[in-house]
């Protein structure tokens, strides 16, 4: 099986550690992994915010680039998100039947790591050693969107020398939500309190989720309340080892 790596805008430029770690962890499992290096932005933040016709050449960029794969993974479930629930919407506004049969063709192949990991691959321990106390946010996109369910808990609980512990109302939102952040910022922030209060009261070193977008907002809270609390990628945790301890 050939997989693609798309790595997403956001752990490209800001988080590449966790394509690195995706990458680990797929290769550890026997994975053949590509880096297509031609791959763009998958057209999220401009259809979020209104400019859906002027994400429709990014929406036949990533078809043009990942087609030809087995499989393509992201760290991410708000882009995989993006590419599986909004890409046919994307080609009914361009009224373009060639693009939606493509879009059909090849977004279900599109998968987040987690859920690619134990739905698709069958695996749930992949070998990680990771000696914290690690709570566990399930973000939006992933949680609602892709409906990943348990995929991430599953693969935590075979972490071997970590100590999960269950987040309080973990299905209520960070208050990220992209340009929501930036636009209504006061419910954003307070959103974000209230998440800030349930990581803490877990007792955790570390909060993880499988979206950085996620973990830099929550990641900021905590550095400002000097929580003590540190935010990791789900990748990275899993491709850690007792030689990486």
């Amino acid at each position: 099986m050939r997989v693609a790596l798309f790595i997403t805008c956001f752990n490209d430029t800001l988080f590449p550690e966790t394509g690195i770690a995706t990458v680990k962890i797929l290769e550890r499992l026997g994975v053949e992994v590509v880096f297509p290096e031609e791959q763009t932005c998958c057209g999220q933040m401009h259809f979020n915010t209104g400019y859906q016709r002027e994400a429709i050449p990014l929406v036949r960029r990533f078809l043009e680039v990942f087609a030809p794969y087995d499989a393509v993974v992201a760290p991410s479930g708000s882009c995989v998100g993006m590419v599986r629930e909004l890409y046919p919407m994307a080609a009914g506004l361009a009224r373009d039947e060639q693009l939606a049969a493509r879009v059909e063709a090849t977004t279900p192949k599109v998968f987040e790591l987690s859920e690619f990991l134990v739905n698709e691959l069958g695996v749930e321990d992949v070998g990680a050693y990771y000696p914290h106390r690690v709570t566990f946010h399930p973000t939006c996109h992933s949680l609602r969107m892709l409906r990943v369910g348990e995929a991430p808990l599953k693969l935590l609980r075979a972490v071997r020398g970590m100590d999960l512990v269950e987040l309080p109302q973990a299905e209520e939102c960070c208050g990220f939500g992209g340009t929501f952040a930036v636009k209504n910022a006061d419910t954003s922030t307070a959103m974000l309190s209230d998440k800030l209060r349930h990581v803490k009261d877990t007792g955790a070193e570390v909060c993880s989720a499988g979206d950085n977008s996620c973990l830099m907002h929550i990641g900021g809270g905590l550095s400002r309340n000097r929580a003590g609390v540190r935010t990791v990628h789900l990748a990275e945790i899993l491709a850690s080892t007792e030689e990486d301890a």
